[in-house]
C-alpha cells in the first residue's frame, strides 16, 4: 500500500514531529517527504506506504482527528489514484 499525505495550516512548533509520530503510530513508513512554510503557514507532503493493506476510512478519521488537535488540516489518499489519472 502507498499513499500521499498532505498537510496544511498555520505553522507553529512541533507540526512535523506530531504527524511524524502519528503515521509511524498507524503502522505507516515514511517513503518521501518535503515540508515548506510559505508566508505563515505550513504545507507538508509526504509519501507513505505499509506492506499491510490499509483501511483508508479509517486512517482518513485517525488524521481527521489528530490534525484538529494541532490545528492542521491533515488528507490521506491512495498513491492509486495519482497514478491512474497520469496513465488515462
Amino acid at each position: 500500500m502507498k499513499a500521499i499525505i498532505t498537510v496544511v495550516g498555520k505553522d507553529k512548533t512541533g507540526i512535523v514531529a506530531g504527524v511524524s509520530a502519528k503515521i509511524a503510530e498507524l503502522g505507516l513508513n515514511i517513503d518521501d517527504i518535503s515540508q515548506t512554510v510559505l508566508d505563515e503557514f505550513f504545507t507538508m507532503m509526504a509519501v507513505v506506504s505499509s506492506d499491510e493493506k490499509q483501511d483508508f476510512t479509517a486512517l482518513r478519521s485517525e488524521f481527521d482527528a489528530f490534525g484538529e488537535t494541532l490545528n492542521v488540516k491533515i488528507n490521506i489518499q491512495s498513491a492509486a489514484i495519482f497514478e491512474a489519472m497520469y496513465n488515462i
